[in-house]
């Protein structure tokens, strides 16, 4: 059949397609009789195909073609891929390297190896660009920063954290292994400095209160500095963990420990992170922060109702509404609310008075029963043995209820501990207590407080714990 016979065909059935029969009224469906629904013979009618009109087609996609706007910075005439990612469209040229790299073992390279059959290929016109989701056009833009960027830039790369952890981010999600490598390295390089800009830019949050998630309550432009310094920790944390880069993650912890000492807030976010990324080493000092210099408070279901209602209060003028002694503003989690309490979760009460519990009950049974150890063999031989562990007995119990070990709270075990091996330190001679095993007995206690140490998470999980002690 000739082409133009084609078009004729196909023009006159759908013009059949699109024109009803005069004998059906217009908007009801035909009747069939009796004999035609029981004749099995009589093949079915099949219903009819309707499609939209091409110049409706073509008005759609040019309204979402519209939408688009092209990247003032890496939008290249001669480019020959082009991406969309949101509403900025990128074209970029295979000669500077990242199509090529693209193209050989990452996730990219599967979109350009994928048969097209009959349809366009993606990525070669701005109608129909390849889709990228997940990330911004900013995120994006630092991306290919990294493969345009020239000598001098990059050097001065590592003063620019922001484009250092997009640049990380996206490399991570498309599997670009030696440019995440560079990227983490040159931020753990950034962060790792003597002094610390990490810490210098992170002060003690003593004037301002701020959340977990960056809703803050009383902010001044004097402190939104810091509150942003403090979710760019935060998204450092994140990054060195989704990343799987151990060297940055020891370092971040570590600086975020020593925050945690200047204010309860930062304990608050290191609770809140070592929850969220399982992160053993930094759950037990936290929850144990926590829990020694703050007042906390669950946020219950009146706070949400109260926040409703403060919302709507302050969506109308002021002059309508009446002022309302004695109604609390709402708390958000991680806040500190009127009466000075750190507003936590459900969960994070939970593990708080697992720990406690598992905390003071291991303490009353340190007190009443010292650490054991072995004799030496020399003070087993002679009949010192009793006397040695009789001086052993008598000075723990009289070094665990001296005022320097009580004043210390009673969930601080490492503490009591601690301050016990400084008294045994300045004991000195003991007539009845052998050498060799005064040595056994200092080093149980060491012993003792490097087991709780590593058993600290513990102390504050979900579920329930063998106690050791």
């Amino acid at each position: 059949m000739e082409a133009a016979d084609r078009d004729n065909t196909l023009t006159s059935t759908l013009g059949s397609v699109a024109a009803p029969s005069p004998s059906i009224e217009q908007g009801k469906r035909p009747r069939c009789t009796p004999e035609e629904s029981l004749d099995q013979n009589k093949p079915s009618a099949k219903k009819p195909r309707y499609t939209l009109d091409s110049s409706a087609c073509s008005v759609i996609m040019k309204q979402d073609f519209e939408a688009h706007k092209r990247d003032p910075e890496y939008y290249f005439d001669d480019g020959s891929c082009i991406f969309l990612v949101e509403d900025t469209l990128f074209k970029v040229r295979k000669s500077k390297g990242l199509i090529s790299l693209l193209t050989i073992d990452d996730s990219f390279g599967t979109m350009f190896s994928l048969p097209q059959g009959r349809l366009e290929v993606e990525g070669k016109s701005d109608e129909n660009p390849i889709v990228l989701t997940g990330n911004t056009p900013s995120e994006f833009r630092h991306f290919l920063w990294s493969f345009y960027a020239l000598p001098p830039e990059i050097n001065k790369a590592s003063e620019n954290l922001p484009l250092m952890i997009d640049i990380a981010r996206v490399s991570h999600k498309y599997d670009f292994k030696d440019l995440e490598t560079w990227a983490l390295n040159t931020i753990h390089e950034y962060v790792n400095r003597k002094p610390s800009p990490i810490l210098a830019a992170n002060p003690p949050t003593q004037s301002y209160t701020f959340s977990f998630h960056g809703m803050a309550s009383n902010r001044t432009k004097s402190n939104d500095a810091t509150i942003q310094n403090t979710e760019e920790l935060t998204t450092l944390i994140r990054l060195a963990h989704l990343c799987n880069h151990e060297p940055l993650l020891t370092t971040l912890i570590s600086h975020l420990k020593q925050l945690m000492s200047s204010s309860v807030q930062y304990a608050y976010i290191a609770m809140t992170l070592a929850d969220e990324l399982d992160l053993r080493s930094l759950r037990g000092v936290a929850y144990l922060e926590v829990m020694q210099k703050a007042t906390v408070v669950k946020r219950t279901k009146t706070d949400i109702e109260l926040k409703a209602m403060t919302t709507q209060l302050s969506s109308t003028t002021a002059d309508t509404i009446p002022f309302v002694p004695g109604l609390p503003a709402a708390t958000e989690e991680g806040t500190v609310d009127e009466e000075d309490r750190l507003v936590i979760s459900r969960a994070q009460q939970l593990r708080l008075l697992s720990g406690y519990y598992r905390l003071t009950s291991t303490w009353e049974r340190l007190r009443t029963t010292p650490p054991a150890f072995d004799h030496s063999s020399s003070c087993g031989a002679t009949w010192h043995q009793h006397g040695c562990t009789q001086s052993w007995v008598e000075f723990w119990k009289e070094k665990t209820r001296i005022d320097t070990v009580l004043a210390l709270g009673l969930t601080d075990v490492v503490g009591r501990l601690k301050q016990i091996h400084k008294e045994y330190e300045r004991w000195g001679s003991v007539p009845y207590m052998h050498f060799e095993c005064r040595n056994a007995a200092r080093n149980a206690i060491l012993e003792v407080i490097r087991k709780i140490e590593d058993g600290l998470p513990d102390f504050f999980s979900d579920g329930e714990e063998e106690d050791e002690w």
